[in-house]
């Protein structure tokens, strides 16, 4: 890869010859699970395997150059940025925490498939092109060259350091639970586990290592996310299209819910929102999420890798292709699971040692690291099953007494469907793929910005190539090992780290980017006020309603806090740049600029 030309004229037989060997990979495993190799081993090869091979591409790609550095020498094709997006979007939040969200709560999550989604439109329409056009390396570098200094730019680092770390320990947890289950180790090590392949992949090549392991991380993750749900489909409907089969296992679900004594009290799985404020906050999720989305400054960067505005443009088309596929499918991943638990599952005899010794494995290999629940306590082995039950008087598993972390649902369902294992540990190589290219975005967008915008930027303008890149590969680790400390003490669920991060981002950084962009008369003084406004707004009902004990506004719950956040961010924004002198007729003229597709990257013709 020492070679960018020959590299990037090649790619289509490169990455093709990856696809195939990864699929002959997992041939391979499944003929070694056929000849007896114990799963621990299989599931050993899959994790370290994917690993390996991330950590290769990020040793190849290795680099001393600046611009390969932080935009990949803006050399990557839109085809294969959008996929490298795809990757570094579909976090551990979308492959691992959506499809267990639509598990648990039904319809209401469905706000996490169109927030998602729909934010790819603002990105395309109102955000990526433009700042692909300005030319800057980071989110930062824009707010500090469009607002006139770096107390503008300071406060783009404060916000994308808050919602980039939220978003961060969000991934770590998922790959602590990954390595857990499928290394067998405990989650606070296993957390430190997936930290060396997203520090490898990151730290030595930057934004390029990142960008081509994310492409080869997206191949894995989507054939990861496919094929069991295409089994599942093919044996519960006889049609391996599981997008457009599910609709007949929901009515299956929904006349267990109605005749299975064992599913009395279940929330309806296809119940909508029932009143006002469930309404409420589920357009509000959708509106804090899709802004965010257009907010998230690890995403706004991979716009900045294209060789041309037009790219930029394209890419992200490609990239909602890309997360289209996935995001398409994880309704029917979480259907298919509902139904394997509604059918086999609940329902169980739990009166006796033997009868309890008769549930599925993966219920105590699960229960084992606290992720599953029966009669209220972890289902460690049958003893422990069989004493929390006698306890409550309970002699069948039903829906009060049977509980599966939502963060697991996708990675056990092949073994909840009683698939091979080597299926599971194809899956858990998705999730890990997922998961760690989405962390090596966030910890390259965070360390970019301390080592570009603060240490190169404010503190040391002089500094060498070398040198800059040096802080900025300290930066990294310092940050990676920080937030799997914070991961250890799991603050949150996936789901709920990851939107806290979607609404600080909107309320901070949205309105003075579209603004930025749109509007010619936005001042300095009005974007920093706009910035500090929002996000205090946001962080402030984040924190008192999770912490500090203060009732929700509206009834909104506080993954939706941006709600409260993004129109005061607008509101101050407006006002007070029409209350302070407006911009200098060179940056106005710099602005329009911006927005007219053709002709060089602005800040290349500025330096």
């Amino acid at each position: 890869m020492s070679n960018g030309r020959d590299f990037t004229s090649n790619l289509g037989r490169i990455y093709g010859t990856y696809t195939g060997g990864f699929i002959g990979f997992v041939i391979l495993l499944a003929v070694l699970e056929q000849v007896g190799v114990p799963d621990r081993i299989i599931g050993y090869l899959f994790v370290f395997f994917t690993i390996g091979v991330y950590a290769l591409i990020g040793i190849l790609s290795r680099t001393m150059q600046v611009s390969e550095y932080y935009v990949a020498g803006r050399k990557v094709p839109a085809l294969y940025n959008g996929m490298a997006t795809a990757a570094d979007w579909m976090s551990a939040a979308s492959f691992i925490a959506m499809a267990g969200g639509l598990y648990a709560q039904g319809y209401s999550y469905l706000s996490f498939v169109l927030g998602w989604t729909g934010g790819y439109v603002l990105v395309a329409v109102l955000i990526a092109p433009y700042l692909r056009k300005f030319g800057a390396y980071t989110v930062p570098d824009f707010l500090g060259s469009r607002y006139g200094g770096n107390f503008a730019r300071s406060i783009g680092i404060l916000i994308l350091f808050c919602c980039s770390f939220s978003y961060i320990l969000g991934q770590i947890t998922g790959t602590g639970i990954i390595a857990s289950r499928f290394l067998g180790i405990d989650f606070n090590i296993a957390v430190f586990v997936g930290l060396v392949g997203i520090l490898v992949c990151s730290m030595l090549g930057g934004m390029r290592a990142v960008t081509w392991t994310q492409v080869a991380q997206y191949i894995v993750l989507i054939i990861a996310y496919l094929v069991p749900v295409v089994i599942l489909s093919a044996q519960q409907t006889g049609v391996p299209l599981p997008q457009l089969m599910y609709g007949s296992v929901l009515q299956e679900i929904q006349n267990l819910e109605a005749t299975k004594p064992a599913l009395e009290g279940a929330k309806a799985f296809m119940q909508t929102p029932q009143n006002g404020t469930e309404a409420a906050n589920f357009f509000a999720l959708i509106l804090c999420l899709m802004i965010g989305t257009a907010s998230l400054p690890h995403v706004l960067m991979r716009f900045f890798t294209t060789p041309s505005v037009r790219e930029a443009r394209r890419s992200v088309g490609w990239a909602l292709l890309f997360i289209f596929l996935l995001y398409f499918t994880a309704p029917a991943y979480a259907t298919f699971a509902k139904f394997e638990v509604y059918e086999n599952i609940l329902g169980a005899e739990l009166g006796t040692l033997a009868a309890i010794q008769e549930l599925p494995r993966w219920v105590f290999i699960y229960g084992n690291i606290d992720l599953v629940k029966i009669c209220g306590a972890n289902a460690v082995d049958a003893q422990a099953v069989l004493s929390a039950c006698q306890a409550k008087g309970v002699t069948m598993l039903d829906h009060a007494n049977f509980s599966i972390a939502s963060d697991t649902v996708v990675i056990a369902t092949p073994e909840i469907a009683g698939l091979p294992y080597v299926i599971a540990g194809l899956v858990a190589a998705g999730g890990l793929a997922a998961a760690l290219s989405t962390a090596d975005g966030l910890l390259l967008a965070i360390a970019n910005a301390l080592s570009h915008d603060v240490y190169y930027r404010m503190i040391d303008p002089k500094a060498s190539t070398a040198r800059r890149l040096v802080v900025a590969r300290i930066l990294l680790i310092v940050v990676a090992v920080l937030a799997a400390a914070v991961a250890t003490t799991r603050p949150g669920g996936i789901l709920a780290l990851v939107a806290w991060a979607f609404s600080l981002a909107a309320a901070g950084l949205f309105p003075a980017l579209v603004m930025g962009v749109w509007w010619k008369r936005t001042t300095k003084e009005g974007a920093i006020a706009g910035m500090i406004a929002g996000f205090g707004v946001t962080l402030f009902y984040l924190i008192m309603t999770r912490y500090g004990g203060m009732e929700l506004w509206f009834g909104i719950a506080n993954i939706s806090a941006g709600i409260f956040g993004i129109p005061v961010a607008f509101l101050v924004t407006w006002i007070v740049s029409l209350m302070t002198p407006a911009p200098s007729k060179e940056m106005q003229d710099f602005v329009d600029a911006m927005r007219i597709p053709s002709g060089a990257t602005l800040m290349e013709e500025k330096a």
